[in-house]
């Protein structure tokens, strides 16, 4: 049996829903995209052209629901299927758009550089419980136009896991969907295999901007899968209570799958967000707080009664460095998450709300989504029953290391987690240079880059990325792209 967690009664779930969809009928949604606002308006939505808002019709709220898909694939460089986000399916992918990376050699926080995003790629690549690659870092050393796009090709080049991505700019999207196109070949070919997941957010309270409302549109045109991510703020830009917090966040929700479903019924869309709470003492959005775990679970049971995947911000930590607390909140968010069934859980790798990668942190992650995996699977009979003769060759063997139960059955039943986890009594410990979590880490992490394999994406295609890259990077007056230290 499947362990499941449920923190929502469903006549809450179905008040919730009921509540945000009266707040977009009566208060609306405020769009700051004049075209958003007049596609809205085309469909019976009462547009306001002066202040942006828009009351949705009810019928138009039904009609984007019911053309929502209830699950989605998603799909490698080479064409490989990775994820089928349909049930209570959970993969993992780091948390994205760091601006700090933390340093492995001095313990600091720093900027990260085209080297820092490439050998993230090849540690990701190697990492068997996260199932695909987010655009986790913002290189400083290439110009901020370009440092979406960037990431993208990046991750393309390197790595072959699909890419969890997003743009800062409308015409970002552009030259990001044509490194799509290298990849695959044709639009169809890209249709039919999507290889990313952009995020597309709204802004609380309630509101799209000009950017996010077009990536939104422009993603749902090219069927290009999306994520939901919503912001509340519990006490600060959300109702302070958890419920009046998802009430905001179903609401905000809610308009963008009216919008890319009008623009494209059937666009997939990973319904999800980053809610937390606001810790007034220090102005700041824990997101390793026990009340923003709750949100994004209870968020997933609503998302699901809508009939649509999700997504989560969850399973990371603010803390500054690779410690207790960093595992503590990490560890109960990605167990909270999968019992909840949160199909994609964004989070593994990152610390300080958001803000900052660690590469150390982001294997000690991979080894506790391996123990999350083995928790969804339950406890179940394997030749359990009748048990006395099982005992009777216990009592016979005096143990049971070498019984035909046993080697048929250990490796399903215990997970033995790599070298980063120290499972060792103490005098091996100490024979083995008493290493620290962190330095467990560094090690693991340096393997994987030793053992990194190169991308198998034909070498044409990986040409035509640089190509593309270079000439979008001369737009913004970037002469050659950053050497890369292969």
């Amino acid at each position: 049996m499947r362990p499941t967690l449920r923190l929502l009664q469903d006549g809450l779930i179905d008040r919730i829903i009921a509540e945000a969809r009266e707040v977009l009928c009566k208060l609306g949604v405020e769009i700051h995209n004049e075209s958003v606002l007049g596609l809205l308006a085309d469909h019976g939505a009462e547009a306001d052209k002066n202040t942006g808002i828009a009351r949705l019709a009810a019928d138009l709220l039904d009609k984007a629901l019911a053309t929502v898909p209830h699950s989605f694939k998603l799909y490698d460089v080479l064409g490989n299927e990775t994820h089928d986000f349909r049930g209570d399916n959970v993969y993992f992918t780091p948390g994205s758009a760091a601006i700090n990376i933390l340093d492995s050699q001095t313990g600091e926080m720093r900027r990260p550089t085209t080297a820092d995003y490439i050998r993230y790629v090849k540690v990701t690549s190697g990492l068997p419980h996260i199932a695909s690659q987010s655009t986790a870092l913002i290189p400083a050393d290439v110009h901020e136009r370009i440092s979406d796009s960037y990431r993208l090709y990046l991750s393309l080049l390197y790595g072959e896991k699909p890419v969890v991505t997003g743009a800062f700019t409308v015409e970002a999207f552009e030259i990001m969907k044509d490194l799509q196109l290298t990849v695959r070949d044709t639009e169809q070919e890209l249709r039919a295999k999507p290889l990313t997941i952009f995020s597309c957010c709204p802004t609380a309270p309630i509101k799209w901007s000009d950017v996010t409302s077009q990536n939104l549109v422009d993603c749902a045109r090219w069927s290009i899968p999306v994520e939901l991510v919503s912001m509340p703020l519990s006490g600060f830009m959300a109702p302070v209570t958890l419920v009046g917090g998802l009430v905001q966040q179903t609401a905000e929700n809610l308009s963008g799958v009216v919008i890319s479903q009008l623009v494209n019924p059937g666009a997939p869309i990973l319904y999800g967000g980053s809610p937390a709470v606001f810790d007034i003492r220090f102005e700041t959005p824990p997101m390793g707080a026990i009340e923003t775990m709750m949100l994004d679970c209870a968020s997933s049971e609503i998302g699901k009664r809508l009939g649509m995947p999700t997504q989560g911000y969850i399973a990371l930590s603010d803390a500054k460095q690779l410690d207790a607390q960093a595992g503590l909140e990490t560890g109960i968010g990605a167990a909270l998450a999968a019992l909840s069934g949160i199909n994609s859980i964004s989070g593994p790798g990152m610390l300080d709300f958001e803000s900052c990668q660690s590469l150390e942190k982001l294997v000690v992650d991979n080894e506790i989504c391996g123990m999350t995996y083995r928790l969804l699977r339950g406890i179940e009979p394997r030749e359990d029953f009748p048990a006395i003769p099982i005992f009777e060759e216990l009592r016979r063997e005096k143990h049971l290391l070498i019984a035909d139960h046993t080697r048929r059955y250990l490796r399903e039943e215990i997970t033995f987690p790599g070298a980063v986890i120290d499972r060792a009594n103490r005098a091996r410990w100490l024979k083995g240079g008493k290493l620290t979590m962190r330095e467990r880490a560094a090690q693991e992490v340096s393997r994987l880059i030793a053992s990194y394999t190169p991308s198998r994406l034909p070498e044409a295609a990986k040409l035509e990325l640089t190509r593309r890259m270079e000439r979008e990077g001369r737009r913004y007056g970037l002469e050659a792209l950053p050497k890369r230290d292969e």
